[in-house]
């Protein structure tokens, strides 16, 4: 069993920068591929991007790419996702999710990921 935490959420201002934690314990982080995913009040949980359990391969919602950039740190067993340019419609709870690595070669739907964390609501205004 793998235990996530999520940090780093808050309000900011249309323009700004956030950066996302999430902490692992439990089991060895590297075993794992590692997604963020976001849920916004009455839409469904939808990918933000995902790495391999070496940080060697991204993927990206189109949405966010070119602002989002999701890495991994596994001797600090910490994934994490720098948020630039921030829009109104990036808020939601967003979402922490680990899934191993033999399974998949890439995971991209939420429901491939086996483990989830909290969630961290960001809000983001005008």
């Amino acid at each position: 069993q793998v235990q996530l935490v999520e940090s780093g959420g808050g309000l900011v201002q249309a323009g700004g920068s956030l950066r996302l934690s999430c902490a692992a314990s439990g089991r060895t982080f590297s075993n794992y591929r590692m997604g963020w995913f976001r849920q916004a009040p009455d839409k469904e949980r939808e990918f933000v991007a995902t790495i391999n359990a070496y940080g060697g391969s991204t993927n990206y919602a189109d949405s966010v790419k070119g602002r989002f950039t999701i890495s991994r740190d596994n001797a600090k067993n910490t994934l994490y996702l720098q948020m630039i340019a921030l829009r109104p419609e990036d808020t939601a709870v967003y979402y922490c999710a680990a899934v191993p690595k033999w399974l998949y070669s890439v995971a991209t739907d939420w429901t491939q990921y086996v483990h989830w964390g909290q969630g961290t609501q960001v809000t983001v205004s005008l």
